[in-house]
């Protein structure tokens, strides 16, 4: 069964096209809300995810990640009480970098420890929680945990605006001249809420023609 969101798309697309008519001009071009939540078992997982992918080319990563689960499998399932049984020659065989190594065996006692939340816990908790919680692990940062709770978790009312993409579909959308900073497109996407994932989602398409 696919996961569903706690919000109505459709009330988010009129709220939003009510509040701001650029952002309606471009919903009206980029037709439905089209995304789809991504299944997470487990912080753990998706975030161990993550973690193997920053900074690597998409295949690269891939392949390394399916060497480490591949490597938990023999040891049980993908848990963080699995992890900490592997040995570190066996994880960096597969490909993991030093640093990635520290952050998942952080990720894995943070974890273990309850500092990071369930699936069900994360989708009640409020960003500002979840944030201080997430980024408390290693390796792990603000653009990391908004993917998270935009694209797994399906918040409704997160706006990345660390994100490079938003930052420059902001700027063509609102004709600005150079880069708003993140206080500027906070200010203005006050009449998005509470629906800024959903207007964040419509600026990613916005440059699908281009990335």
């Amino acid at each position: 069964m696919k996961p569903k969101f706690a919000y109505d798309p459709a009330a988010a697309l009129a709220h939003l096209s009510a509040s701001d008519p650029l952002l309606a001009a471009l919903i009206a071009r980029k037709g439905a809300f089209a995304l789809e939540l991504r299944p997470v078992k487990s912080l753990f997982e998706a975030l161990m995810r993550s973690i193997i992918y920053q900074q690597l080319h998409g295949k690269a990563a891939e392949a390394i990640h399916k060497r480490v689960l591949m490597v938990m499998k023999k040891h049980g399932p993908i848990t963080p009480e699995t992890l900490v049984k592997i040995p570190d020659a066996d994880l960096r065989a597969a490909g993991l970098s030093a640093g990635k190594l520290r952050a998942i065996r952080d990720l894995a006692a943070k974890s273990l420890a309850g500092t990071v939340p369930t699936v069900a816990e994360a989708r009640r908790m409020k960003e500002a929680e979840l944030m201080e919680r997430l980024t408390a692990v290693r390796g792990i940062g603000p653009w990391t945990v908004h993917v998270l709770m935009i694209f797994y978790l399906g918040h409704a009312d997160v706006m990345p605006t660390g994100d490079f993409a938003i930052r420059l579909a902001f700027r063509r959308l609102y004709r600005k001249r150079k880069d708003s900073t993140p206080a500027h497109i906070l200010k203005h996407a006050r009449r998005w809420e509470p629906y800024r994932s959903v207007a964040s989602w419509y600026l990613w398409r916005s440059l699908d023609t281009e990335l």
